[in-house]
């Protein structure tokens, strides 16, 4: 039987000889149901029309994006250290060229999401490279739509990985709104890896922050100064957003709070 793809979201859902009548994760009011309503796709029939482009933004750093665009259109990093590579976020498409791509660069060790809207085939993606674990925020284990044992639940604020990676909650988008500390990046002046708890704007030069974003329901004051405070112990220059070239290459930590103080006066009174 196979694991049906939501469309809109990207979300695979455990095995089924029918797909759900709907899909939990467009239906919260951070998504949406698309204009044409539910449709769902498998991932063999994804193979046929879409590829992932693979790029290298910087040493030690790979950049999967599939094309043409689908579900809401992330895009995901390889990050290699000494002590294994991690697959940062997750794509709907697993391709041959990703495959490839990650054993060239010596596999995985661990998978880690942002935050539910991410999740998408990430089973299909552990098991491809050895079963390796998939850590996500238990705050945030009820929107898992296809449990597996591969799936491990990490706890509190913070989370150490291997070579300095840690996994930090930020709350805000999701309770167990994720980033990834890498101290390696940006040639050892620290990169931050946000998807979009912390969203990269287009002008590059700025953040900003949003309960849902489809929908334009912004974060309240609180949870926006959370998110700072709980990357502010953690050195960081560059910053990589959710999606292709939403990245601000320099001053990062000066860009998020020069960010966070306009977001905040914006929604006072």
């Amino acid at each position: 039987m196979p694991c049906h793809i939501c469309a809109t979201c990207g979300t695979q859902y455990a095995n089924a000889e029918h797909p759900a009548g709907h899909c939990v994760i467009c239906e919260d009011e951070r998504q949406y149901v698309g204009l044409d309503g539910q449709q769902w796709t498998t991932l063999e029939e994804m193979r046929i029309g879409h590829r992932n482009r693979v790029e290298e933004p910087e040493p030690g750093l790979t950049e999967f994006e599939t094309e043409p665009k689908f579900g809401i259109g992330q895009r995901a990093f390889l990050l290699e250290t000494p002590g294994g590579n991690v697959l940062w976020d997750c794509l709907a498409l697993l391709d041959d060229a990703a495959v490839r791509r990650i054993r060239e660069r010596g596999g995985l060790s661990a998978i880690a999401i942002s935050h539910p809207h991410y999740y998408t085939t990430m089973v299909e993606w552990s098991a491809a490279f050895g079963d390796v674990p998939v850590w996500l925020h238990e705050d945030d284990q009820q929107w898992v739509m296809r449990p597996d044992d591969r799936i491990r639940f990490w706890r509190g604020e913070s989370w150490p990985l291997h070579d300095g990676l840690t996994l930090i909650r930020c709350g805000g988008h999701f309770e167990g709104g994720t980033v990834l500390h890498w101290p390696a990046g940006a040639g050892g002046r620290g990169a931050l890896l946000t998807g979009d708890v912390i969203q990269v704007t287009p002008d590059r030069r700025s953040v900003s922050f949003m309960y849902s974003y489809p929908n334009f329901i912004p974060l309240n004051a609180e949870a926006v100064r959370r998110i700072v405070a709980a990357v502010e112990p953690f050195a960081f220059d560059r910053i990589y957003g959710a999606f292709r070239h939403m990245t601000i290459a320099e001053c990062g930590m000066a860009a998020l709070h020069r960010s966070a103080a306009r977001y905040l006066r914006a929604i006072s009174d």
